[in-house]
């Protein structure tokens, strides 16, 4: 384990803002450790997300997977949601460690890719709040060609729940996170 990450167990934050600068969502996690695929933060039941305008608390355990390879997005996963979701994709950019080891940054660039047990199934989601965010905040061109051809191919992995977005990689996470009892 990379020695400026947190010992797992440890409380830490990810805290999102926008393409401005501006806050957006901050998300009290535990660290969970890490695997091939990257560093895993886990959201007990009743833990809070803020942004401005909204506060929210967990309605079911969720992890969220880090890649270690990527800076393009962060992946959570839940398990029991109570509205049937099961994998939610951030599209980001520059998602990342801050310099506080408890601290996980990025922006969040609007596109979600989303997996729900019901018949909605999985799909590409905030379209249009990813085009009237692109006139608002001016994201440049190759910023967006990259993040609309990374939705596509996160939206399939996801179909075809490929590795990470297979049960069999998230939940022993879920299980670990479980079992701290938090």
């Amino acid at each position: 384990m990379n020695a400026n990450r947190p010992a797992p167990g440890t409380p830490m934050r990810q805290s999102w803002r926008k393409w401005d600068g501006s806050p957006h969502w901050v998300s009290e996690v535990v660290y969970l450790g890490a695997d091939e695929w990257g560093h895993w933060m886990g959201q007990p039941v009743g833990w809070r997300s803020k942004r401005p305008g909204a506060d929210f608390v967990a309605e079911s355990p969720n992890v969220t997977l880090l890649p270690r390879d990527r800076q393009d997005c962060a992946i959570t996963v839940h398990r029991g949601h109570p509205r049937a979701l099961r994998v939610y994709i951030d599209l980001a950019w520059d998602a990342r460690w801050s310099d506080d080891p408890l601290v996980m940054t990025g922006i969040d660039m609007d596109l979600d890719v989303v997996r729900r047990l019901d018949e909605r199934g999985t799909y590409i989601d905030d379209r249009d709040e990813w085009a009237a965010h692109s006139i608002r905040f001016g994201y440049p061109a190759d910023v967006m060609t990259h993040l609309e051809a990374r939705a596509l191919e996160l939206e399939h992995r996801v179909r075809a729940q490929a590795a990470p977005f297979d049960d069999a990689t998230v939940d022993p996470w879920l299980d670990r996170l479980i079992a701290l009892g938090l």
